[in-house]
């Protein structure tokens, strides 16, 4: 029924009409290759690189899984093989070591996991209105500092959403983008933020969603858990960077946390023009320092919400952090 509710509300807010069919729906669940993202860190918050497929254990409701690819950073991912060794993957349909292997599924091309795909969703409500040209000039340097893998999409909105610039490589038509955007009227951040996750959803490999939000929404029609929801489904981290203080609107400030939290992402507040471009700087580190893995779930009869849980192989795992989102529940159908 959530699903049901939610595909109602994104399809009001995109203008599309929706007709229910009479007939009783019926319910099946599909479970995709599962894209996971995470940073390990030390005991004093720095990040831990250089490790490998082997030092990690990941577990879906204690199930084992077995890797299916494993990336660093932006640096090209390897297949996972089944004795535990790796090689290259395959580019543009053939292996990079030219060798044949069976891997199971069918391959997966190098590009699709090279770089990360970041949709960046920027407030131009009237609640930015003081803040609109610092804030465009934080994310316009956020742009222009992503890896040269990495590929950006950004997304304004008020009470209706506008992609203001495609997903690309071009940084400059990002920024060109960006500079079209002009302020409006009230803020529908959850309904905006439920489109943009569609859109992201469609993107093969890695993505994130990036919000650059005052916080209050008086427009939006789906609840912010049910958009929070949809983004630990389907992997996407959400990055939120608020302008307002966190006393200032306690509401907001703990929706902003959930999100984040939830999904793999974090959340920052940062009032000042310093503090905002501190907060990109610290999630285009986190972008550069995130191991990714996909795999295809073992066989699970939970219907429902799947922990994930990431271990790592060793001494010295006493002594790491492991952030990841907790779980993801499997696509149903109707």
């Amino acid at each position: 029924m959530r699903y049901l509710y939610i595909a109602a509300a994104l399809a009001l807010a995109a203008g599309t009409a929706i007709v229910w069919a009479q007939e009783r729906p019926t319910f099946r669940v599909k479970v995709d290759l599962v894209v996971l993202s995470f940073e390990v860190t030390d005991n004093k918050g720095h990040y831990v690189n250089g490790l490998k497929p082997g030092d990690f254990k990941i577990y879906e409701d204690d199930i084992p899984q077995k890797m299916n690819t494993f990336g660093e950073g932006n640096k090209p991912p390897v297949q996972v093989l089944a004795d535990g060794t790796t090689r290259p993957l395959a580019v543009g349909g053939e292996f990079a070591d030219n060798k044949p292997q069976a891997v199971g599924r069918g391959d997966i091309s190098t590009e699709a996991f090279v770089g990360t795909n970041v949709f960046v969703l920027f407030d131009t409500s009237n609640y930015m209105y003081r803040g609109f040209v610092y804030a465009s000039d934080a994310i316009k340097d956020f742009v222009r500092g992503l890896d040269r893998a990495d590929s950006v999409a950004v997304y304004t909105f008020s009470r209706n959403l506008s992609r203001a610039a495609r997903l690309t490589r071009e940084r400059g038509d990002a920024i060109f983008g960006l500079g079209n955007a002009v302020a409006g009227d009230d803020s529908a951040l959850y309904n905006s933020l439920l489109l943009t996750l569609r859109d992201a959803a469609k993107v093969p490999g890695r993505k994130v969603v990036i919000v650059f939000s005052n916080g209050p929404d008086n427009a939006s029609m789906v609840a912010p858990d049910d958009v929070r929801a949809v983004a630990e489904d389907e992997g996407i981290p959400i990055y939120v960077i608020s302008t307002s203080e966190v006393n200032k609107d306690p509401v907001s400030s703990t929706v902003f946390r959930r999100i984040a939290t939830q999904t793999g992402g974090k959340a920052y507040f940062a009032k000042t023009w310093q503090r905002q471009v501190e907060a990109f700087e610290s999630i285009r580190e986190d972008l550069g320092n995130s191991y990714t893995v996909t795999y295809y779930p073992q066989p699970n009869p939970n219907e429902g919400f799947r922990n994930i849980r990431v271990e790592i192989v060793s001494d010295a795992a006493r002594k790491y952090r492991v952030r990841a989102r907790p779980g993801y529940r499997p696509r149903g159908g109707f």
